[in-house]
């Protein structure tokens, strides 16, 4: 989870500073960082559609003193999902413009505050109690969820979370994968993701 939440950090402050570097009028550019934008937020709401669904209700019929931890989780995913909504918003109304790009800077940089705050509480506060109330099957259920719900993306998202990994956590996430998806990964999915990153950062 970790690894994970350090590629969403990563990404939204790169597209916050990617896109509110495009000149005005720059249709093309603006098209390749859209994409982008699509495929992180999609990533995202699959992310946390995950924990809605598989984990939250879990811990909440386990825990006591632990409950408030998770309904303040929900509470947040609410506002993170309130802030992608706007940066959808946004991006739908930019077509290489300055005020439509300065508009979608904006409601980036607002959905990457609320995002990392929930990010930060996750990890210290939820993260130690999984690991005391769910067994390892049900906390990887979560990672099969995505899978199959972001299947046509698995391979970029997969370069969004191993891109800044260590060795270790490298190692780790794909050797949970069965070996024809380890073989697809560094056959087609390491150039896809370094192409799309070339493009993206430039």
């Amino acid at each position: 989870m970790v690894v994970i939440h350090r590629g969403l950090r990563r990404e939204s402050r790169v597209l916050a500073e990617q896109i509110g570097a495009v000149r005005d009028g720059d249709r093309a550019r603006a098209r390749v960082l859209a994409k982008h934008l699509r495929d992180y937020l999609i990533g995202l709401h699959h992310h946390h559609t995950g924990e809605d669904d598989l984990i939250w209700p879990l811990l909440l019929s386990r825990v006591d003193l632990g409950a408030d931890v998770v309904l303040r989780m929900e509470a947040q995913h609410e506002k993170v999902a309130a802030s992608i909504d706007a940066v959808r918003d946004a991006a739908a109304r930019w077509r290489g413009d300055a005020a439509g790009r300065d508009a979608l800077v904006a409601a980036l940089r607002a959905h990457r505050a609320v995002l990392v705050e929930h990010l930060d509480d996750e990890e210290a506060n939820l993260l130690p109690l999984a690991e005391r109330h769910l067994t390892a099957a049900e906390w990887d259920a979560q990672g099969e969820h995505f899978a199959k719900a972001a299947k046509h993306r698995a391979l970029l998202l997969l370069g969004v979370v191993l891109e800044d990994a260590t060795p270790e956590e490298h190692a780790r996430f794909l050797g949970a994968m069965p070996a024809p998806a380890r073989a697809v990964w560094h056959l087609l999915g390491r150039p896809l993701y370094a192409r799309r990153v070339r493009r993206v950062r430039r």
